[in-house]
């Protein structure tokens, strides 16, 4: 039997101490550093928790089930917010732990929340790769790797922040297809980009994606090929521009109906085109957008990053 693409039931992390990261500063080109010299961390915070909470209450609204975990303040820890970069669940009941290039990324990962998913659901092996960072090979979990689930491809774009070789080892390991497809991608300024998830996304019925990012014309048109599967699923593909409003940050979820939600920032939303917008509601997907523009600002990361999602079965008590 086929695994889903996408799960009705999500994880999310309440920051405690949200700010500009100076150490994701270096590779991650989508954080705006005037965040950087705010003299008001505290307003930043608070924006964030305003922004994240409405978030949370728009996505039960849709009747999406939401599991919020409160970050704990000490040691501080700016991301914690994106918590799809240090660990991904999947169906047959596995846990993976990635490694994170930034040190202060590393101490996001929480034996507790590991713990009280194996209480209420149902693991059957947990897959640690953090140990490669003393090797200095990284893979920051779902912003790295853009995962078709449904027919076992993994797509990652080469960076500082994705290994090659730590790549191919999840694909061994989750029995995925291999090889898997990794390949270059830049931004405007040809500077490579930092996760895969900032560039496209992959739903049931579509893909999102910004083609002119990948030079390589052959690697181009194998990915869109890939994507398409057989004419099963719809590219749509974004601009630059479009790229950097957080379009390709997007994640299909599904509420407890089985309705596809295609989640995204307002900004994301409020760029794509009436085209844009009917092809991917043709594909019988919602589009459900929040606005977290001083998350994505400072934070580099949008919607997408802001969600790990639980592909894990509930013990049955």
């Amino acid at each position: 039997m086929a695994e889903s693409q996408s799960t009705n039931q999500i994880i999310m992390i309440r920051p405690a101490c949200f700010c500009f990261n100076t150490e994701t500063a270096v590779s991650n080109a989508f954080q705006n550093d005037q965040y950087a010299v705010s003299s008001s961390a505290n307003d930043i915070q608070q924006r964030a928790l305003t922004e994240f909470d409405r978030m949370v209450e728009q996505l039960r609204s849709h009747d999406v089930h939401v599991d919020v975990v409160e970050d704990t303040s000490i040691p501080i820890k700016p991301d914690a917010i994106f918590p799809n970069n240090w660990f991904s669940t999947h169906s047959e009941g596995t846990i993976v732990l990635y490694p994170m290039l930034a040190a202060n990324r590393r101490l996001e990962r929480r034996d507790d929340l590991i713990r009280t998913l194996a209480q209420r659901y149902n693991v059957t092996a947990i897959i640690d790769f953090s140990v490669l960072e003393y090797r200095n090979q990284f893979l920051e979990g779902t912003g790295s790797l853009v995962l078709d689930r449904i027919n076992k491809i993994v797509y990652a774009v080469r960076s500082p922040r994705t290994h090659d070789a730590v790549v191919e080892q999840f694909t061994k390991l989750l029995d995925y297809q291999k090889p898997a497809i990794i390949f270059d991608s830049v931004d405007h300024n040809q500077k490579p980009i930092y996760h895969t998830n900032v560039m496209m996304a992959i739903g049931t019925h579509v893909a999102i994606i910004c083609l002119q990012s990948i030079k390589d014309e052959t690697k181009r048109k194998s990915i869109v090929q890939s994507l398409e599967q057989n004419g099963t699923r719809k590219v749509i593909d974004i601009t630059f521009e479009q790229m950097n409003q957080f379009a390709g940050n997007m994640l299909e979820i599904r509420n407890n109906q089985g309705d596809y939600l295609l989640v995204m920032s307002k900004s994301a939303h409020n760029c794509l085109t009436d085209r844009q917008r009917r092809s991917i509601e043709e594909t019988n997907t919602k589009l459900v957008y929040f606005d977290v523009s001083t998350i994505e600002q400072c934070g580099g990361g949008s919607v997408r990053c802001m969600i790990a999602e639980n592909f894990l079965t509930q013990t049955v008590s």
